[in-house]
């Protein structure tokens, strides 16, 4: 597989931590843009984030020598999809953009290439709605920086073959990451919606007067955080039931915990 061609499409941050981790792995990656300046940013981003893991004693020089001459850059669709078996487009989050580059990619891309966007909350069928070949058009949100942080979430559209999101997942889990695939499409995927669900509260609790943003960073980063590290929010219930496990936690703290949902910010359009 190594001897085949990665595309990443868009060379911002997103793109170019992409890019950092497919070379690290060893493919052929290409990095496409629309201008030189911003391959050239690019090129620079990807070698400050292999000097970094050098600094770090994650990777010798001679390991990124080995890594860049794994780099090309270019501002020809043609020439940076022709031949790829996997393209991660790094577009902005704007469904009229996203379905422009798709177009793109399909007039050079073979047609058995996987289509990866890097959305962070876009709904695939919406991005895909026009594509000749939608069904091997996938969601692909990584957590920044793509390159150190393992998560990626896999989301079809209503036209993706359930083959193309399984042999995507294979993919990035041969290079290290650790997808999760959602059963069906949800605007900001699993893990935003999370985030975004907590920071409400935050929003919440720091306009009603009960605390600073500051002492919620802290109860994060003192409290749960340093749970949630190791343990997802379900297993940490379940150990924290002993032997009922989470049933028996919630058994005997619901009623109080239902108090706190009731209390809880209720935001409505």
């Amino acid at each position: 597989m190594k001897n085949k061609k990665i595309v990443c499409y868009g060379s911002g941050m997103i793109g170019s931590g992409w890019a950092t981790h497919f070379i690290l792995k060893g493919y052929e990656t290409v990095v496409f843009d629309i201008d030189t300046t911003k391959t050239g940013q690019a090129e620079q981003i990807i070698k400050k984030n292999l000097l970094f893991m050098q600094k770090e004693n994650v990777i010798s020089e001679s390991e990124i020598n080995i890594c860049i001459g794994k780099l090309t850059t270019t501002t020809d669709v043609k020439e940076a999809v022709s031949g790829a078996f996997f393209i991660q487009e790094n577009g902005p989050e704007n469904y009229e953009i996203k379905r422009k580059i798709i177009s793109d990619i399909e007039k050079f891309a073979p047609q058995d290439a996987i289509i990866a966007s890097s959305t962070s909350g876009l709904l695939i069928s919406e991005i895909a709605k026009d594509a000749k070949n939608p069904e091997r058009i996938i969601g692909a949100h990584p957590y920044n920086p793509p390159h150190l942080i393992p998560l990626v979430e896999l989301s079809g559209g209503d036209k993706t073959k359930n083959d193309v999101l399984e042999n995507a997942s294979k993919f990035y889990k041969s290079i290290d990451k650790e997808p999760v695939i959602l059963k069906k499409e949800a605007l900001g995927f699993i893990s935003n919606r999370l985030q975004m669900a907590l920071y409400r509260e935050v929003i919440d609790l720091v306009e009603r007067g009960i605390c600073t943003y500051e002492d919620v960073d802290k109860a994060c980063c003192f409290g749960p955080g340093l749970r949630y590290a190791l343990l997802g929010p379900n297993l940490i219930y379940q150990l924290g039931g002993g032997k009922k496990g989470a049933a028996g936690l919630f058994s005997h703290v619901g009623p109080t915990i239902e108090n706190w949902w009731e209390d809880m910010a209720k935001w409505t359009k």
